[in-house]
């Protein structure tokens, strides 16, 4: 009965709200909402969560209409959509990296006000917007949200605001306060910088703010009744660009109405009518990146009976290579049986391991005459070392037979991820040869010429391996859709704004290099690589690292001496570049937080054009799905064009596993990125791999996570 009473006194102050504004026109609908109220009186109310009330309002951010809510998304979920209400068109993502944080990007293209160029088309803004749930509803409380909008650049549809939600089944009542967009009077630009007035300016955002308020009703599983009041003033919103030809003289009503359909938990689709005289719509889709479309299952190995004769060693080979694994070496001293592998297809190398256990207890309980006490199992990348297990066969063979939990089998082994030595061993089933086909696609936001401009196509890589960790890599780039270019002309000391003459080809060598990695004595790594490493540099690249502190931190160095290739030509290197030679220095940390999945890397150093700063880089992982993004520090009084000067580096970057649709584990990966056009500022060469992400999930912070995957 208190949690009704909590409840109905915010839907009181809800509809309050409204009433001030216009209570003529909302009594009606006040009183049909008491009475249903009325029935759920004496309803049991317990604690709730978001759902269902979790949809997209017209910007992407979950909400109503114009106004957001307190709900989040779950953790994991992943939406796209597009809604029209002239006349605005949003185009958004939103994803919950983690419990109670939202954030959302979102493209806002006002119709016939044009832009820039012809081919840009109408005028169009992006913005990021965060959401963060601090206090999830109980059962005598509202849930909390606090959520920053466009905190960055223009900031045309700024705003920060504070919000309460409180379900009161089926219905969810909302009431919030904020400036900016939702204030009396919109918020200036904030350049290069950030700016939230809530944080910043505490006394400005409270005397500028307004309250916004609206309820919605669940009336079946997949139809919601929404009813809001938006406090936008459009007339007063000067710096938007639509407001002299659309709404000088304001809007007819604050009140909007929809109806929100959800006939599958992927699909929603809202009706509206907003501002009293404009239809809109909103369609999205969702998915949940912690579990794959199709679900993996790899068959277990099951050994012919045929095999029975052949010599241990052999059997043992066999079973490893048709499981998933190259490069096998095997060893045996005394009672010890010593093996190494590499791991080619499981994305987790903890799974590998629980899969080469199983599969070597079958072969070594069948064999007769064989006596083992331990088994060191060492899982190499590429021949390089990057953990040995170690157990009794005894454990290994209870443990497989349900004699003993994975708990006290683990208790009972050991794993270690600082070895550096491999087996002095003739490896069998070794794979000299491997290639890489992967579909290829990028995508430029806001160039002059065309807001969109991307490239489509494929990537394929041909790698040679003669000994261990070194690398001999061929790779084609083929982009049969490409609509790249760009009306600005390269910088005067460009090192990526003249980027464009190499992305307009349709076939160009990606790479032509040799890459080396080896592991040192002390947990020490080292790489480097020579050759075309880019599609537009060419030269040397070097780095070391060292996972600390059982890999909770990676420190390293990296740098390299680069020139620039010739647009256009396969080999060619350029001869009439502003800088003969590039270079690059870096000091890099990396800190792992296994229990969030979040990895935070910071590049420190020079860059390519010579700009010294930070370059720093946040990454999520999803059950394999990582997505990253990045935004730079430096200084950028070297450069003499105001098109760099005072420019910050961003970006999103999102790495997607093929297992996640294959419904078969693998290693392989298709990467993307999304970026404003690119300018000279802090940029970095490409390369073919990096030691942070070799070492990986090879360090103790990991392991100690990842080892209940052996099963």
């Amino acid at each position: 009965m208190k949690e009704f009473s909590l409840g109905y006194g915010i839907a009181s102050s809800v509809f309050v709200l409204l009433a001030m504004t216009n209570w003529m026109f909302f009594k009606g609908f006040i009183a049909i909402l008491l009475f249903i109220s009325l029935l759920f009186l004496s309803a049991n109310q317990t604690h709730a969560n978001d759902d269902p009330f979790t949809g997209p309002a017209n910007g992407g951010g979950t909400g109503l209409m114009e106004t957001p809510s307190a709900r989040v998304m779950s953790e994991g979920r992943l939406r796209f959509g597009f809604a029209q209400i002239n006349p605005y068109r949003y185009y958004y993502g939103a994803i919950s990296p983690m419990k109670g944080l939202e954030v959302g990007g979102k493209i806002t293209e006002i119709m016939d006000i044009p832009a820039l160029t012809a081919d840009y088309g109408n005028y169009k803004d992006k913005a990021i917007d965060l959401k963060w749930q601090f206090l999830p509803e109980g059962k005598w409380w509202p849930a909390m949200a606090i959520g920053i909008m466009d905190p960055h650049g223009s900031r045309l549809y700024a705003s920060q605001y504070i919000v309460a939600s409180k379900q009161l089944y089926p219905f969810d009542f909302t009431i919030g306060f904020g400036n900016g967009r939702y204030g009396k009077q919109p918020l200036p630009t904030a350049g290069e910088s950030l700016k939230a007035e809530i944080l910043m300016d505490n006394a400005s955002w409270r005397r500028e703010g307004q309250f916004f308020g609206g309820v919605q009703f669940a009336v079946t599983d997949w139809l919601l009744l929404m009813a809001e009041y938006s406090p936008i003033q459009y007339e007063k919103q000067t710096t938007d660009p639509a407001q002299a030809k659309y709404f000088a003289a304001g809007v007819p009503s604050n009140f909007n109405f929809g109806l929100r359909l959800k006939p599958w938990d992927w699909l929603e689709a809202d009706l509206s009518w907003q501002r009293g005289n404009q239809l809109g719509f909103n369609v999205s889709i969702a998915t949940d990146f912690s579990s794959p479309l199709v679900p993996i299952y790899d068959h277990p190995y099951r050994e012919k009976s045929e095999l029975s004769m052949v010599l241990l060693g052999e059997r043992i080979t066999r079973a490893l290579y048709e499981s998933g694994f190259s490069n096998i070496g095997i060893k045996k001293d005394g009672d010890t049986l010593w093996i190494e592998a590499d791991n080619s297809k499981y994305y987790y190398n903890m799974k590998a391991v629980g899969v080469a256990l199983r599969a070597i207890n079958q072969i070594v309980q069948k064999s007769s005459g064989q006596e083992f006490g331990k088994l060191h199992f060492i899982l190499t990348d590429n021949g390089i070392p990057v953990l040995k297990f170690v157990s009794t066969i005894d454990d290994i063979r209870a443990y497989y037979a349900e004699e003993l939990h994975l708990h006290e089998f683990l208790y009972l082994s050991e794993i270690n991820t600082d070895i550096s030595k491999t087996l002095n061993v003739r490896n069998n089933r070794v794979r000299y040869v491997d290639y890489m086909l992967k579909p290829d696609f990028k995508l430029f936001l806001n160039d002059p010429s065309g807001f969109f401009t991307y490239r489509l196509g494929a990537s394929g890589d041909v790698l040679f391996t003669p000994w261990k960790g070194g690398t001999l890599v061929a790779g084609l780039l083929a982009y049969p859709i490409n609509t790249v270019s760009s009306s600005n002309a390269p910088s005067s000391t460009p090192v990526r704004t003249d980027i464009v003459a190499y992305q307009q080809q349709k076939v160009e060598l990606g790479a032509l290099l040799f890459n080396q990695i080896q592991k040192f004595n002390g947990n020490i790594y080292g790489r480097v690589a020579a050759g075309y490493l880019e599609e537009q540099y060419a030269g040397v690249d070097w780095e070391v690292a060292k996972p600390l502190f059982d890999g909770r931190f990676m420190m390293g160095l990296s740098g390299s001496i680069v020139k620039k290739r010739e647009p256009g030509s396969l080999l060619e290197l350029k001869q009439t570049d502003w800088k003969h030679q590039y270079f690059t220095g870096f000091f890099n940390l990396r800190l792992n937080i296994p229990e969030a999945e979040i990895n935070i890397d910071l590049k420190n150093g020079q860059f390519l054009a010579g700009d010294w700063g930070t370059s720093i880089t946040i990454s999520k992982n999803f059950n394999g799905i990582v997505l990253s993004a990045w935004y730079s520090i430096t200084d950028t009084s070297i450069f003499r064009d105001n098109y760099n000067i005072g420019y910050h580096d961003k970006g999103i970057a999102i790495s997607v596993p093929l297992r996640m649709f294959s419904g078969r584990d693998s290693k392989t990966t298709y990467k993307t990125s999304i970026s404003p056009w690119t300018r000279d500022v802090a940029q970095d060469i490409g390369h073919f791999n990096n030691l942070f992400d070799f070492i990986g999930r090879n360090v103790k912070v990991y392991t100690d996570k990842d080892k209940r995957m052996i099963q």
